[in-house]
């Protein structure tokens, strides 16, 4: 498990749909193959993405600025749904303009049985942000429903000349902002968001190819381009391949902190957990429960379709350590807490049969 959590942080970063992302896959692979090559066969599952959120948030701003200074309420509408639709995986016109570039997921498959298990992580890294600087992260989900509550009287406040002047002026803002990020941040490494979960997801696959769960067919699903609106996930929901009656497990920044499992997700639109993943979770000690609304997973689009999902995640004062900064490297990240994630998840799985 370390090995391979090793070699996806030697590389720079791992930047959704870019060439070292692919480069990743390509290490996830080889080395499933080299583990498990008789018993397993590991499928690349190709789509396009965006490589970065950014521009697809500076087209809603600049959407909302002109609303706004324009006292265009119509326009400041679609701004407002391209907001909500963004945080929330629903369907917008303009995402073929920035689904341009390849990415991937990977999937192996072990055993047999009528009732699927699937073992979700995401390999790929994010762009940083002054949003998520140290002082600032502590504020993020208040900066960010101030940003929601803005975007949605923005429409409203179109027919008001100076409200909507103002509201105009800070959307516009808001678009330089994020321009500049797309022009001069980085990506991160991401040796905890979200290595961590691949080498944790990765382990306990093996575990069970070696092993396996009685009844269960169990699924390993890598996933790219997460941290840009959960492309590689959505992409898998729609493909069909995961069955309606399956129980996903996703693990997510499990390298450092409290290790809870989250209830449900949602930055705007709530999905509650259920089913068989989140009563053992309940059941079993180890974790805490979460409520969680400060970003979204890879659980997402299974949320929404009704499929049963559980999360595992670790934070510090109700943040993911080093999230999404360059900090976000090897040596910030507690090989205890990984190896202490893997035993509770065993321990969850197992508890299926």
């Amino acid at each position: 498990m370390r090995t391979l959590w090793e070699e996806l942080c030697a590389l720079p970063h791992r930047g959704s749909a870019t060439a070292l992302e692919a480069q990743a896959a390509q290490k996830l692979k080889d080395y499933l193959g080299a583990r498990l090559g008789p018993l397993i066969s590991v499928e690349t599952q190709t789509f396009r993405a965006p490589r970065s959120y950014g521009p697809e948030l500076i087209l809603i701003s600049l959407l909302l600025a002109s609303g706004g200074l324009g006292g265009l309420w119509w326009l400041a509408l679609l701004g407002t749904y391209g907001f909500w639709a963004h945080f929330s995986g629903w369907w917008v016109p303009w995402r073929p303009l920035f689904d341009r570039y390849p990415s991937q997921n990977l999937l192996a498959e072990a055993g047999q049985g009528p009732k699927t298990l699937v073992l979700m992580a995401h390999y790929d890294s994010a762009k940083t942000f002054f949003l998520y600087h140290p002082q600032q992260v502590r504020y993020f989900r208040r900066n960010f429903l101030l940003n929601a509550g803005l975007a949605t009287v923005l429409p409203l406040g179109a027919l008001l000349p100076v409200v909507s002047q103002l509201l105009g002026l800070y959307f516009s803002v808001q678009a330089v902002l994020l321009t500049l990020r797309e022009l001069r941040e980085p990506y991160v490494n991401g040796a905890n968001d979200n290595a961590t979960g691949v080498a944790v997801a990765a382990a306990l696959f093996e575990e069970l190819t070696q092993n396996p769960l009685p009844g269960y067919r169990v699924m390993l699903a890598l996933t790219g381009s997460e941290e840009v609106g959960a492309r590689g996930a959505e992409y898998l929901a729609r493909s069909g391949r995961v069955p309606p009656d399956a129980l996903v497990l996703n693990l997510d920044n499990v390298g450092k902190g409290e290790l809870f499992y989250a209830t449900g997700e949602g930055m705007l639109v709530y999905h509650t957990y259920r089913g068989g993943m989140l009563e053992r979770a309940q059941a079993n000690p180890g974790a805490r429960p979460l409520a969680y609304r400060l970003a979204f997973f890879d659980t997402r689009p299974f949320a929404a379709r009704g499929i049963s999902c559980l999360t595992l995640i670790r934070l510090e004062q109700g943040i993911p350590p080093n999230w999404h900064w360059p900090s976000d490297q090897p040596d910030g990240v507690d090989w205890k807490a990984v190896e202490e994630t893997l035993g509770y998840a065993r321990a969850l799985v197992r508890q299926l049969a």
